[in-house]
C-alpha cells in the first residue's frame, strides 16, 4: 500500500516535470536510480537506515549520481528525498509517478504471459488490439511462463485476460464437479 507521502513527493515532481514538458525524462531518471539502489540491497538498508548521518548518505549518493547521467532536477530531487529522510519511499515515488505519467499520456501498461515465446508479428497484433479496446497507447512486456501448458493471460492494468488451458482445464473440473 503506497502512502499519501509518497503520492505527495510524485505529484509534486510530476508537476514539475510538466512545467518543463519532461514526464518521461525525469521517469526514467528515477527509474535508473532506484534500480541501482534496488540491486544493492545493503546499499538500499544504508540509506533507509535512520542511523546513519545525512552526510554520510548524502556523500554516497553524490558517488552513485556521478557515474549516472542525471538532471539537475532530479539531483536535487533526490537530495531533498535523503534531507527529508524519505530516501526509503523512493519506490513507491516512482510507481505513483510512473501512474499520474501514464495517465497524462494516454498509456496502459500490459504484462502478457505464454509457455511459448510470441513471434513480433503476434506481439504486434495483440499491441493493436488492445491499443484499439482500451484507447491508449500501449507498453506491452511479453514473459515466459512455463508453469502455463498453453495460451495466453494477459494483464491490463488491474484486469486479467485468462486464455491459458490450465484455467480452462480448472473450469471444466469445477462444471463437471457441479454436475454431480
Amino acid at each position: 500500500m503506497i502512502s499519501n507521502i509518497s503520492k505527495r513527493y510524485a505529484r509534486a515532481f510530476f508537476e514539475i516535470a510538466g512545467e518543463e514538458k519532461k514526464l518521461e525524462q525525469y521517469y526514467n531518471e528515477l527509474h535508473q536510480f532506484s534500480s541501482v539502489i534496488a540491486a544493492n540491497k545493503d546499499l538500499e538498508g544504508f540509506l533507509a537506515n535512520p542511523i546513519f548521518e545525512q552526510e554520510s548518505k548524502k556523500k554516497v549518493l553524490e558517488k552513485i549520481i556521478g557515474k549516472l547521467s542525471l538532471s539537475p532536477m532530479t539531483i536535487n530531487f533526490l537530495k531533498l528525498l535523503i534531507d527529508k529522510k524519505r530516501i526509503d519511499v523512493l519506490p513507491d515515488i516512482e510507481t505513483c509517478y510512473r501512474q499520474l505519467m501514464d495517465e497524462t499520456l494516454q498509456k496502459v501498461r500490459v504484462t502478457v504471459k505464454t509457455a511459448f515465446p510470441l513471434s513480433g508479428e503476434m506481439q504486434s497484433y495483440i499491441a493493436s488490439s488492445l491499443k484499439q479496446m482500451t484507447g491508449k497507447s500501449v507498453d506491452v512486456t511479453v514473459e515466459d511462463d512455463k508453469n502455463l501448458l498453453g495460451g495466453i493471460v494477459i494483464g491490463v492494468g488491474d484486469t486479467l485476460y485468462d486464455g491459458s488451458i490450465k484455467s480452462q482445464l480448472n473450469n471444466m473440473r469445477n462444471l463437471l464437479g457441479e454436475a454431480r
